[in-house]
């Protein structure tokens, strides 16, 4: 599990096909230190889907992805040089800052645009048929596995306001109006919308 405060910007310093071509080894590369306790194994959020540490090295990760991730996801947008956002899994004891984010990407949305207002910036972005239904205003999602709060909800898609600070020390800075990025919805909003259906 994860909180979805980004604590790292990484990089990909290189990717490798396996299994015939269809899935994906990648070496991300990390700041100095971020991956000291970090064992073979361990669960890291990589712009907010959750990958298994398979090798290790000194500043850099490796994981594998499969062609599904990479189908449902941006990851197989990625590029050497791509920068992303960074998480290590939540562990018993650690501040809750964000919300719970499993790692599973829902969706992959579009950025529409990005407007000044006031301190902050607009974000709207457009959601993927079916999931807007479960976003609520003032609720809320990760985005590239950034937490964030829903500030206005259409029928199909979201607006969050983003300060400097988000912009500054996540990869959401390098993002423009076209991109695509990895969504997650909040987790209760899915049980609750899947009870409501029961009762229905």
């Amino acid at each position: 599990m994860f909180t979805g405060i980004v604590t790292a910007v990484g990089r990909i310093a290189r990717l490798s096909p396996i299994g015939g071509g269809q899935d994906m080894r990648l070496a991300i590369a990390t700041p100095q230190g971020w991956l000291d306790g970090v064992a073979i194994g361990a669960s890291i959020c990589c712009s907010g889907c959750c990958l298994t540490v398979v090798a290790l090295a000194e500043d850099v990760f490796e994981v594998e992805v499969s062609a599904e991730t990479l189908s449902r996801t941006t990851l197989g947008a990625w590029a050497e040089g791509t920068r992303i956002n960074l998480e290590r899994s939540l562990r018993l004891g650690d501040e809750m800052g964000g919300h719970v984010v499993s790692g599973h990407v829902d969706g992959v949305a579009e950025v529409l645009s990005v407007t000044p207002e006031n301190g902050s910036h607009r974000w709207r972005f457009q959601l993927p048929a079916g999931l807007a239904r479960y976003v609520a205003e003032k609720g809320s999602i990760a985005v590239d596995g950034v937490s964030l709060t829903v500030n206005e909800v259409s029928d199909s898609g979201f607006g969050v306001n983003l300060i400097p600070h988000t912009t500054e020390v996540t990869a959401l800075g390098a993002v423009t109006p076209g991109a695509r990025v990895n969504i997650e919805i909040d987790m209760l909003a899915r049980y609750v919308a899947r009870l409501q259906e029961f009762r229905g």
